[in-house]
């Protein structure tokens, strides 16, 4: 079985979840915060609902494939095939009213991310990628998704959630690249990553990622032409410190700068 053949099941897995989770948004949802530290770190019905109707799925036609859940956990890592969900990633955005968040859904094979796709379905917007190739479908029609060129940092657009979810250390390191490059904004979570495949921003710098955060967002940048790592320029689908770039000589320029 090949890649290509999961192409039509993961967008019946966008559908499903996206028709579970838009009776939720803007509503009066009850809301708890999954974090047993000071910070906030929220999870809402919509989150587990999601989850839940794709995990069904997956089991349903593919029983021997395992699962990476941010709100049921983890069966089956070593399998060939491992799913990796984020129902809501900008949990943050959703409880806000923002249609800035969207559902990951990534397919690893023995470990490598080799499908992806970020779904949006209120605003009716999917994403997605196989490393190869990136693909847009949305109100303003179908395309090929590009990275844009940026020879420099000083010429970039940046991005990160916010850089309070730093620790103090990489939030100094990250403060030297926002001074270099042309422009950095906040906020965004998984469509930060999407608008650099789409081509209309640079670079994309985060700290403290969990797998279900990155894997799915891997090819459909890869495919686009992007490149994605860690700091210190290792695979990117384990999570902890992220770095995306849609040219490959800002990559270089701001992980200089991240490490030095």
């Amino acid at each position: 079985m090949t890649v290509i053949d999961f192409k039509a099941f993961i967008g019946r897995l966008a559908t499903s979840s996206g028709e579970t989770i838009l009776p939720f948004f803007r509503t009066s949802l009850s809301i708890d915060n999954k974090s047993a530290a000071h910070d906030f770190d929220p999870v809402t019905e919509a989150d587990r609902a999601a989850e839940a109707v794709m995990r069904r799925l997956i089991k349903a036609n593919f029983p021997q494939h395992g699962i990476v859940g941010e709100e049921f956990g983890n069966e089956g890592e070593d399998a060939e095939y491992v799913w990796v969900l984020d129902p809501i990633d900008g949990t943050k955005s959703f409880i806000a009213g923002f249609p800035i968040w969207g559902t990951l859904i990534g397919l690893l094979h023995r470990g490598t991310p080799v499908f992806g796709m970020m779904h949006q379905p209120y605003i009716g917007e999917r994403f997605s990628g196989d490393n190869g190739a990136a693909d847009y479908a949305g109100p303003s029609g179908e395309r090929k998704l590009t990275v844009r060129r940026c020879p420099s940092l000083k010429e970039a657009t940046a991005y990160t959630t916010s850089p309070l979810l730093m620790k103090d250390a990489d939030r100094a390191q990250f403060a030297k690249v926002e001074s270099a490059v042309k422009l950095a904004r906040y906020g965004g979570d998984c469509y930060s990553y999407c608008m650099l495949a789409a081509g209309h921003l640079d670079l994309v710098v985060e700290t403290e990622l969990k797998p279900y955060d990155i894997a799915a967002l891997i090819p459909i940048i890869t495919g686009a032409g992007g490149v994605v790592t860690t700091w210190d320029g290792k695979p990117a689908q384990g999570g902890g410190r992220i770095i995306a770039a849609g040219d490959p000589r800002v990559h270089e320029a701001a992980m200089k700068i991240l490490n030095s």
